[in-house]
């Protein structure tokens, strides 16, 4: 049996690793082998500091939420402890980016957490966007409970509420007659 050179694949493997090692100090970008350690290494690196990253971030967002509540004059302990009593649910990002784009609302957001640190009740607008939200949370598990259901199952209850014209509906029909 003859020989085979592998020449071009081996090449080719090395070509690979000193292009992905380019804009390496020294000799890490110019020999093999120095290329494919660094190479290692950088990949350890950047996996762990995408874990990271997340949690630079989050420090980042408080210490910018912190400054803002000095300026309202409360800490930030009590401001984030004020808006789980009030009940309010907002990210740290969130929060960061409107004390940064938005002062005048972050202060109103301020104010409720400390009326809520105070024992008032949050303000009636409040509540009623709360219950906005969670009725269309309700209207949206609705709709998908009937879309889970067979056709069957819809015309029984289309039966039962007493739509007319419910044997010739489509699925899709029924779904709308019962919304």
């Amino acid at each position: 049996m003859t020989r085979v050179k592998g020449g071009t694949v081996t090449r080719a493997r090395r070509k690979k690793v000193l292009k992905n090692a380019k804009g390496y100090f020294g000799s890490k970008h110019r020999l093999y082998k120095t290329a494919q350690e660094q190479l290692f290494h950088s990949g350890e690196y950047a996996y762990r500091d995408r874990k990271k990253n997340k949690s630079n971030f989050r420090k980042l967002w408080i210490t910018r939420i912190n400054a803002a509540c000095r300026i309202n004059d409360i800490s930030y302990s009590k401001f984030i402890d004020g808006l789980n009593k009030a009940g309010i649910e907002i990210n740290r990002k969130m929060l960061s980016e409107l004390a940064i784009s938005d002062p005048a609302e972050f202060t109103k957001i301020v104010n409720l957490a400390k009326d809520a640190l105070n024992g008032k009740v949050a303000p009636k607008e409040v509540k009623e966007e709360k219950i906005e939200v969670k009725a269309t949370k309700e209207d949206k598990k609705d709709s998908s409970d009937l879309s889970s259901k067979t056709v069957a199952e819809l015309k029984e209850m289309a039966k039962e509420k007493g739509i007319e014209g419910y044997t010739n509906m489509k699925k899709a029909e029924l779904i709308d007659a019962l919304k």
